[in-house]
């Protein structure tokens, strides 16, 4: 047969070769860059994607860029990556309002696959981002700018389930900032009502039963004590109230990937595609954390106040019965220009390539924030005041870090801040003073020139 040259091929070759290019995944895209995450190789993780042509996304250039540089320690560099992602978010979110380029995303997504539109983020990975956000203030005892993170936590998280109809359960770890942010500014009475609605989102575990208790105590709320002591358990003995303390905050393993379920139909001699997203359920050995004083002998286990991987999967069980339909909507759209295309004899080849871009461009969108831990966990122990004590980080099972000597003065909070990977612990300290050979830490005149790091509590 001599098919004439037909005006149709061109733009139809563009659609598939166009179709040819959005096939490598966003997985397959950040390979290398999740792989220099999980080795420890940070700086060269938040190099691979900072570049927006590897992610696609300019929200997840900055989210995945500003947890490689959160992990390392650099706190300042990683608030700035996470400005710019809530920065490329609000921008997505604010021309989708106005309309502007929204009729060609939506003809795009039609056409081909989901990935073609804007990545502003799931609704729990907008909330994370603001987590980070308000842990990059904690590490700078900015209490006012944490509880304005901790808000936003909360506004969104209420949005979602509203949206949806669903309670995540999700929120622990914000509400955790936030209590701790008040207990910086010596709001006890606020901080109580933050581990109450952990208690309530049954996060937490026995950080929370012994900061419930304390603070009922400090409080003088005789009622609530009792209920709390008949529901944990009586406990040990409260804290001095001017006792220092060292808070662990610690994300577990990475976070659930996206991967593709997907049908291929043969019907009437064409094509009928069909692909959806799911979320695995995240990757990493760590159980726990411990915080572990050896002269003493104290281990302080870490709780669970954000199961990130539950929440993700749940927030996308939500919205899949939509994204499934869109799918179905365009393997119909498809295969019904392949049939019309296969029906003349001028255009019948053009038919068969339309099966094959049935079949290469109907994607699963996979773009996902991968660097974010599996899960969050937290401790809090405390301290004797003005003493030197060593203090070591156990993954329970697995990898141990000394973190060193440290002298914390009377209400001095010092943080630790931790993320286990199967490469092994990294742990920064923010506060305190530690100890250094040439201290005498039994020199009246030492313990007076001491610096005055970290937060006090009031």
């Amino acid at each position: 047969m001599n098919a004439r040259p037909s005006r149709r091929r061109v733009p139809f070759a563009a659609l598939v070769l166009t179709a040819a290019a959005s096939c490598q995944s966003y997985n397959e895209r950040v390979s290398g860059a999740v792989d220099a995450f999980e080795r420890g190789s940070f700086e060269r993780a938040e190099a691979a994607f900072g570049h927006e042509e590897v992610t696609g996304s300019l929200f997840l250039s900055g989210a995945e860029a500003g947890m490689a540089a959160f992990t390392d320690g650099r706190f300042e560099e990683a608030r700035a990556h996470f400005d710019r992602a809530e920065a490329a978010a609000r921008d997505v979110e604010e021309r989708a309002a106005i309309g502007v380029e929204s009729l060609t995303e939506s003809l795009l997504t039609l056409a081909i696959n989901e990935s073609q539109a804007d990545y502003p983020g799931e609704g729990y990975e907008k909330v994370m981002l603001h987590v980070m956000l308000g842990l990059c203030h904690l590490t700078e005892f900015d209490a006012a700018s944490v509880l304005v993170e901790a808000r936003r936590v909360d506004e969104l998280l209420t949005g979602e389930e509203e949206l949806y109809g669903s309670e995540y359960g999700a929120g622990g770890i914000g509400h955790f900032m936030s209590a701790l942010a008040y207990e910086l500014v010596g709001k006890p009475g606020e901080a109580y009502i933050d581990y109450q609605r952990m208690r309530d989102k049954g996060v937490g575990g026995d950080l929370v039963a012994s900061a419930l208790r304390r603070l009922a105590r400090r409080l003088g709320r005789a009622d609530d004590l009792v209920r709390w002591e008949e529901e944990f358990g009586e406990g040990g003995p409260d804290p001095d109230r001017d006792s220092p303390s060292v808070v662990l905050i610690g994300g577990l393993g990475m976070g659930p990937a996206k991967y593709e379920t997907r049908i291929d139909v043969p019907i009437d001699g064409s094509v009928f595609a069909w692909a959806v997203p799911s979320f695995d359920a995240g990757s990493g050995l760590a159980a726990s954390l411990e915080l572990v004083f050896p002269e003493s002998g104290v281990h302080v286990r870490s709780a669970v106040v954000e199961d990130v991987a539950a929440v993700a999967s749940e927030n996308l069980s939500d919205r899949i019965a939509w994204i499934a339909a869109r799918s179905a909507v365009r393997g119909l759209l498809k295969r019904q220009l392949a049939e019309q295309l296969k029906a003349d004899e001028e255009t019948e080849w053009l038919g068969i390539a339309a099966d094959i871009f049935t079949i290469v461009s109907e994607r699963a969108d996979l773009r996902a924030w991968r660097t974010l831990p599996r899960a969050w966990v937290a401790a809090r122990a405390y301290l004797p005041a003005n003493e030197f004590v060593d203090i070591e980080l156990h993954e329970v099972g697995g990898d141990r870090v000394d973190i060193g000597r440290y002298r914390l003065l009377e209400g001095e909070t010092m943080f630790v801040v931790a993320r286990a990977l199967d490469s092994g612990l990294v742990v920064h300290v923010v506060g305190g003073e530690a100890f250094e050979p040439s201290t005498n830490p039994q020199d009246p005149e030492a313990l007076e020139d001491a610096p005055q790091s970290g937060a006090r509590m009031q």
